[in-house]
């Protein structure tokens, strides 16, 4: 005999296809189940059906080959329009299944015993079930038993759904931010452009390194997928990279990074310095035309990171080691923000930083040191 249909079928429905499941391969965590429900209830055939509009499908299956059969064969979908369980100890003497042509034909089934799968909003999607060829009946450890993985099962699949859902509005988010940054950058690009003052100008093209900066940082975060944590070798070149467009002419960019995972706070505040420190060098280090070059180079050790960033100009004209001018407070800051060491050198060969900084205990080294080198103005805009 054919199940009636529940009386909220088209909001069950909606529910079993929110999941997105249907029609997945096989997945070792449900097939555990099927596993672990065969053995204790001691039964050749075990199932997760979920009852579709036209047919059941199995989302893992002991006992069986079929990995769907038609609704109107469904015992599960009797199941269902019980509050929790439903057992039918002799399929050959229960009405709704006396008919059916897995128990008249060569399946030969004459026990099923089912645990609906209800969703935390109380839509019946479909059930965890054991089977045998043998009247038989459950203990009530064994019923329990079914009861409990059903809702594991349930957990499972709205845990997902909750995670998936979280992804799609992350990446909604991260759109959203990449467009904010793009146009503001656009924005700050286009007032640079137009300004008068040749120091508006600067302070605007400054402005614009920094909110491209940030929107690397965003980029690395968003491919990352990592709980917050970036490759400090590919954020830093891009960094280096966007920074090395506003280089005079002549000037070279060099950078030797480690291939690594940091914090995002880490990275940012990196991103800050690399910034600060090379924009002070395009302004000050090179007068005349003077030909030279920007570095950075960071090595690393199982607890501990080195950053030297350092210029071969004219180096600062106060050499006492204090931070006199706005970037080298920002730099110092951010080396606050690392709770690490910073240290500033300067003279006629040039000037040098260096900021020591602590690595998380996860930190990974993925491969070998990898370099970008090349001149300044040969790097994309």
């Amino acid at each position: 005999m054919k199940a009636p249909l529940p009386p909220d079928e088209s909001d069950r429905l909606k529910a079993l296809h929110s999941f997105e499941i249907l029609d997945t391969d096989p997945e070792r965590q449900f097939d555990d189940v099927v596993q672990l429900a065969s053995a204790v209830c001691g039964t050749p055939i075990s199932l997760i059906s979920l009852l579709d509009a036209d047919r059941q499908w199995f989302k893992a299956r002991v006992g069986t080959d079929d990995v769907e059969t038609p609704i109107d064969q469904a015992i599960c979908a009797h199941a269902i329009l019980q509050e929790d369980f439903l057992e039918i100890s002799d399929t050959t003497r229960d009405p709704a299944t006396a008919d059916n042509p897995l128990v008249t034909g060569e399946m030969h089934l004459r026990f099923y015993a089912g645990a609906v799968l209800r969703t935390s909003d109380g839509f019946p999607i479909g059930t965890l079930c054991v089977l045998d060829r043998e009247p038989r009946e459950l203990t009530p450890l064994q019923r329990d038993t079914l009861k409990v993985l059903a809702r594991q099962v349930i957990t499972q699949m709205e845990l997902r759904q909750a995670l998936r859902r979280a992804e799609l509005m992350r990446r909604e988010v991260d759109h959203r931010v990449k467009n904010s940054l793009q146009s503001v950058s656009a924005l700050t690009r286009m007032q640079a452009r137009y300004a008068v003052n040749q120091e508006v100008r600067v302070a605007l093209d400054h402005v614009q390194r920094r909110i491209d900066t940030v929107a690397a940082l965003h980029e690395q975060l968003y491919r990352a997928g990592k709980g917050g944590h970036v490759n400090l070798n590919e954020f830093t070149s891009n960094v280096w990279t966007l920074v090395g467009a506003s280089a005079p002419t002549g000037v070279e960019m060099d950078i030797a990074v480690p291939q690594i995972e940091v914090e995002a706070a880490t990275a940012a505040a990196i991103g800050v310095v690399m910034n600060e420190f090379a924009s002070n060098a395009f302004k000050h280090a090179f007068p005349d035309g003077r030909r030279g070059a920007v570095s950075c180079r960071i090595d690393h050790d199982a607890t501990s990171a080195r950053m030297v960033l350092s210029d071969n100009g004219v180096g600062m004209k106060n050499k006492d080691g204090r931070a006199s001018g706005l970037g080298l407070q920002v730099m110092e800051a951010a080396a606050q923000q690392l709770g690490g060491e910073f240290e500033l050198d300067t003279g006629e060969g040039g000037t040098r930083i260096a900021l020591r900084f602590d690595l998380a205990p996860e930190v990974e080294t993925l491969h070998e040191e990898a370099r970008l080198d090349g001149p300044a103005d040969s790097a994309p805009a």
